[in-house]
């Protein structure tokens, strides 16, 4: 069990377990259940999943639950994995597809869907970056970074997550197409409407 304390505290850790290859000898220990290999397992990962869903959701609560959630599963389907993608590739699948459950849970109920646009997890490659440290130049800067946020909610959520993919994660398109389970044509339809809608809701917004 993954308790949310586990996760808070993973998080602000500034272990270098996460640079390291993912070897067969580790996969073979995490299908076996190996304690210690599935506590390396999420302290190698938990920064990268729980920055996808921060990013997916803009909102650092629903971003932990979501984490949470996300090992959980990966976890209970670890001896699913045939190692034919990159063990991340394959845990952000899993992500997107809570992700996913999420949102749709939501619409269901016809809930509305707040975000807190105060995160500084969210930054948008810095697009909207400033070298200046003042404080009001600090306060300008968060000003525009919760108003592209906010932009990027509004793209339809199957190009927001092709796009936070490829243009904040930075993956390719192959391994979006892995990660979301389409065909590379659709990637890059889905990358370039949700480029494309970004771009239109910013130019409605006082930046």
């Amino acid at each position: 069990m993954i308790k949310s304390a586990t996760i808070n505290e993973q998080l602000t850790s500034e272990s270098t377990i996460s640079s390291l290859r993912v070897e067969p000898e580790f996969i073979e220990r995490l299908m076996a259940g190996d304690a210690e290999a599935l506590e390396t397992f999420v302290a190698r990962y938990i920064n990268d999943v729980y920055k996808l869903l921060l990013r997916l959701t803009a909102d650092k609560e629903e971003a932990s639950d979501l984490t949470q959630e996300t090992f959980l599963r990966a976890i209970r389907a670890i001896k699913s994995f045939r190692g034919d993608s990159e063990l991340k590739t394959w845990l952000f699948r899993i992500a997107i597809n809570v992700s996913n459950s999420r949102f749709r849970w939501w619409q269901k109920r016809g809930a509305s869907i707040t975000f807190s646009f105060d995160s500084e997890e969210v930054d948008l490659r810095k697009i909207a970056s400033s070298d200046t440290e003042n404080p009001e130049c600090v306060a300008l800067k968060k000003e525009r970074e919760s108003i592209l946020i906010k932009a990027l909610m509004k793209v339809p959520k199957k190009f927001r997550d092709a796009m936070i993919l490829r243009d904040i994660e930075g993956f390719s398109y192959e391994e979006i197409a892995e990660i979301l389970q389409v065909n590379l044509g659709t990637v890059k339809s889905r990358i370039a409407r949700g480029r494309e809608e970004f771009r239109k809701h910013v130019s409605t917004m006082d930046l």
